[in-house]
C-alpha cells in the first residue's frame, strides 16, 4: 500500500502549527486587488488585504488554482510514490474542485482522489486533519475517502458577518439593505448548507448581544456536538473570537479548541469582523 499525502487548498485555513503537525501542504487560490494578483496566504495576509481595500476602495476578486497549478503540486508526491487525497472548497463556491479533477486525470487511476468538501475554512480543515489521523492509523486512501464522504454531512460551519460592505461591494446585497443594515446594526448569520451559503438568521444590536444569540442558536441548542475538536474562526476580530472560545471551553470542555484567522480568499467575501464556529456532530 502506498503512503498517503493529504493536501488541501488554501481556503482550509489550517493554522501553521497544525499543518506542520499533520504534514498537510496547501495549494493557494488567488486574490486580485487593483492591478496586483497575490497567492492566498503566501504573498499576502488578511491584515494587508484589508489595508489595500481601504486604500483602493475596491473589492478583491478571487480565483481558483489552474489545472497546471494542481499538476505541479501533485507531481512531486506522485513521483515519491504517494497516493494523494486532495480536499478543496465546495464546488458550489469555487472552480477549485474542477481544476483538481482535471489534474487528477493526468495521473494513473486512483493515485489522486479529489474530495469536494462541500465546505470552507476549517470545515475543510477538520476533515483533512481527520484524514491525516486515519492515514497514520494505517487506513488506505480508498478507505479514508469513503470515511470522509460519510463524515462530510456531520461538519457544521456557520458565521456572523459584522459589516454588509463587502457583500454590497460584491453585489450580494442592495444599497438599501446596506443602509438599513448599518442603521439597524443587522448582522446576518451565514450557514454552510448542501455546499452553498444561506442566511440562517439576522441578529440586531451590539456585538456582544449578537455573539450571545449566535452562540445560543448554533451551539447551546445543539446537543449533538462532538467536543473532540471545536474551531473558532475570525477575520480580523480576535476579541470576538476569544469571547466565543471562552464560552465554548466553559460549556463544552472540548479536547481541542482551535482559534483560526481566515485567510485572504475567505476574508475577501466575508469582510472584517466576521466570526464563526465550526464543529463536527456526533454519530447517531
Amino acid at each position: 500500500m502506498n503512503p498517503i499525502k493529504i493536501i488541501t487548498d488554501s481556503t482550509a485555513d489550517i493554522p501553521m502549527e497544525l499543518r506542520e503537525q499533520y504534514d498537510i501542504p496547501f495549494i493557494p487560490l488567488y486574490v486580485t486587488i487593483g492591478e496586483q494578483t497575490y497567492k492566498d496566504q503566501v504573498d499576502i495576509d488578511t491584515a494587508q488585504l484589508y489595508k489595500l481595500v481601504e486604500e483602493t476602495n475596491e473589492l478583491p476578486k478571487t480565483a481558483a488554482p489552474s489545472v497546471q497549478d494542481m499538476i505541479n503540486n501533485f507531481t512531486p508526491w506522485i513521483d515519491k510514490g504517494y497516493d494523494i487525497l486532495f480536499f478543496g472548497i465546495s464546488s458550489k463556491l469555487s472552480a477549485t474542485i474542477q481544476s483538481a479533477n482535471l489534474a487528477a486525470q493526468e495521473f494513473d487511476h486512483g493515485r489522486v482522489r479529489v474530495i469536494d468538501s462541500g465546505n470552507l475554512c476549517m470545515g475543510i480543515g477538520l476533515m483533512a486533519i481527520k484524514a491525516a489521523q486515519w492515514a497514520s492509523q494505517g487506513f488506505s486512501a480508498e478507505e479514508i475517502y469513503h470515511k470522509i464522504e460519510t463524515l462530510k454531512s456531520k461538519v457544521r460551519t456557520s458565521f456572523v458577518i459584522d459589516t454588509l460592505k463587502f457583500l454590497h461591494m460584491g453585489g450580494r446585497c442592495s444599497s438599501i439593505e446596506l443602509i438599513a443594515g448599518s442603521v439597524l446594526k443587522i448582522r446576518p448569520q451565514i450557514l454552510v448548507k448542501d455546499g452553498g451559503l444561506i442566511v440562517q438568521d439576522k441578529f440586531r444590536g451590539k456585538k456582544e448581544k449578537v455573539l450571545n444569540n449566535f452562540y445560543q442558536k448554533f451551539v447551546s441548542e445543539n446537543n449533538k456536538i462532538n467536543s473532540d475538536s471545536i474551531v473558532i474562526a475570525h477575520s480580523s476580530d480576535l476579541a470576538s473570537a476569544e469571547f466565543l472560545k471562552n464560552k465554548a471551553i466553559s460549556d463544552l470542555k472540548p479536547e481541542n479548541i482551535y482559534l483560526v484567522e481566515a485567510g485572504t480568499v475567505i476574508s475577501s467575501h466575508c469582510g472584517p469582523g466576521t466570526v464563526g464556529i465550526i464543529y463536527i456532530e456526533k454519530d447517531e
